[in-house]
């Protein structure tokens, strides 16, 4: 059973995605994933079709915001479990949209809180690596780790993931 908020933290490509993805699915309910991916390139854009169509097949609802969390959020029956991926994207979107980061962060738990089916939340763990030289990077990186630690202090679970392999920093899988 996944509790009612699960964190999964990892570095870029680590496999955090791949692991909360199979939380949800040994959850045994319908899977939504809520992608907050935007294309800014065709690399990118590429990357979301292909994995759009894999998840597709695979019988997740995907259901695109990479901005406005709350009404997809609201949108989940309890017969559900969801995948955000990824905090991070969420983050840098609002950010670049220059929006206030705690009446956003504020509306997201609030609606992380008040879903009706369990959330995996996928986000990157970027406190492990050098203070960045510009001072967007460096309120990027403070703003991640204020985030994932708000997002830590509500989850049941937390799992950090490094080379694909899960490890356990809070609460246990039942």
């Amino acid at each position: 059973m996944l509790p009612r908020l699960t964190l999964v933290l990892g570095g870029a490509a680590s496999g955090k995605s791949r692991y909360g993805e199979g939380l949800v699915r040994a959850a045994s309910r319908r899977r939504v994933y809520l992608a907050t991916a935007e294309a800014y390139d065709d690399e990118m854009r590429a990357k979301i079709a292909r994995h759009r169509d894999m998840r597709a097949a695979d019988g997740w609802t995907t259901i695109e915001a990479p901005l406005d969390l709350v009404p997809a959020l609201g949108a989940v029956r309890s017969d559900q479990a969801v995948l955000l991926d990824c905090a991070t994207l969420w983050l840098s979107n609002h950010m670049l949209a220059g929006h206030d980061m705690r009446d956003a962060e504020t509306a997201l738990m609030t609606a992380l809180t008040a879903c009706a089916a369990p959330v995996v939340v996928v986000s990157n763990e970027v406190g492990l690596s050098v203070v960045p030289e510009n001072a967007l990077a460096r309120q990027f990186q403070r703003a991640q780790g204020e985030l994932n630690q708000r997002l830590a202090g509500d989850a049941g679970l937390v799992v950090q993931v490094i080379a694909g392999l899960p490890r356990t920093l809070k609460g246990t899988l039942s």
